[in-house]
């Protein structure tokens, strides 16, 4: 298998439990990284193609995990997640690589809310016209213990605060059941369509506040913001995290949004996958990782 984004937060579960089932990777990366069984690396990156080109060669799949999720402007969206798929579907077909699976985003469902989502959606519009055996899927909030994107959330929590968009529902899925939906996805052909995946456990943000607050051991006070509120709070994450701002006023477009929760009629079909984590469970999770890395 021929993997992207192999050194982030998703691409890291899929080589743990790959790997696990003598699965053989190729992935690809920017910088040295230490040796794994079964495991080859190759120095490369969207942007090069001939080497992408060399990490799928011999290979059966190529699982497209690599993405842009904050940038400064569409330019920097479209480099990585518009351009960049277009360099991944061009090098399998060099390398005749015809199993195709393209990680997307549910963002890519209301693509007119935000840079992010409207690079997600060009993507998979690349990934559909393209001649490979494709699947698409887009997860909804990837989390679980390793990621940093939801570290506000739980130290806020701790403080008995949770500042949060307008009412609308969320669902959210572990990193964990994502990776094992992938390698399952890997291993047959088809289907030819998009999925859109979460735990099946559909809560509002109040009620996700609230989880989170009983895995840090703390009860939370819900405060919904309204959406200018929640852009200007965007400015100002910027102004005093840079680049390391987690809430984006891009980002802030796409949270404003009342319904972050997957389609029934695009889930995976049982049969070839159901959740595992539970919401409170995988919280509950990420949490004990937070601390025993002394991040909370």
């Amino acid at each position: 298998m021929a993997l992207t984004g192999g050194t982030g937060f998703v691409g890291r579960r899929v080589i743990a439990q790959a790997v696990g089932h003598d699965w053989h990777i190729r992935a690809l990366t920017r910088r040295a990284q230490p040796a794994e069984p079964n495991v080859n690396w190759l120095r490369g990156a969207l942007d090069k193609l001939d080497s992408l080109v060399e990490l799928m060669t011999g290979a059966d799949v190529v699982l497209h995990v690599a993405g842009v999720v904050s940038a400064p402007d569409v330019a920097g969206f479209t480099a990585g997640n518009v351009a960049g798929t277009q360099a991944v579907l061009d090098a399998a077909r060099a390398a005749g690589v015809r199993r195709f699976v393209h990680v997307s985003s549910l963002s890519a469902r209301e693509p007119q809310l935000s840079a992010y989502g409207a690079s997600k959606r060009a993507g998979e519009d690349l990934v559909r016209a393209s001649d490979r055996d494709w699947t698409i899927v887009r997860p909804s909030g990837v989390y679980g213990p390793g990621d940093t994107e939801m570290r506000d959330m739980f130290r806020m929590a701790q403080m008995g605060l949770a500042l949060l968009p307008p009412p609308g529902m969320v669902a959210l899925v572990a990193v964990d059941d994502l990776a094992r939906l992938l390698l399952a996805l890997a291993e047959r052909d088809g289907p030819r369509d998009v999925l859109e995946v979460d735990d099946g456990n559909p809560l509002s943000h109040a009620d996700l506040a609230r989880l989170i607050g009983d895995a840090v051991g703390r009860r939370v006070m819900p405060m919904h913001l309204p959406a200018g509120l929640l852009q200007l709070g965007a400015r100002i994450d910027r102004r005093l995290r840079g680049a390391g701002a987690k809430l984006t006023p891009d980002r802030a477009s796409y949270l404003a949004h009342p319904d972050w929760t997957a389609d029934p009629a695009r889930r995976p079909p049982p049969d070839l996958w159901e959740p595992r984590i539970d919401t409170a469970r995988g919280l509950a999770d990420t949490a004990a990782w937070y601390r025993a890395h002394r991040l909370l």
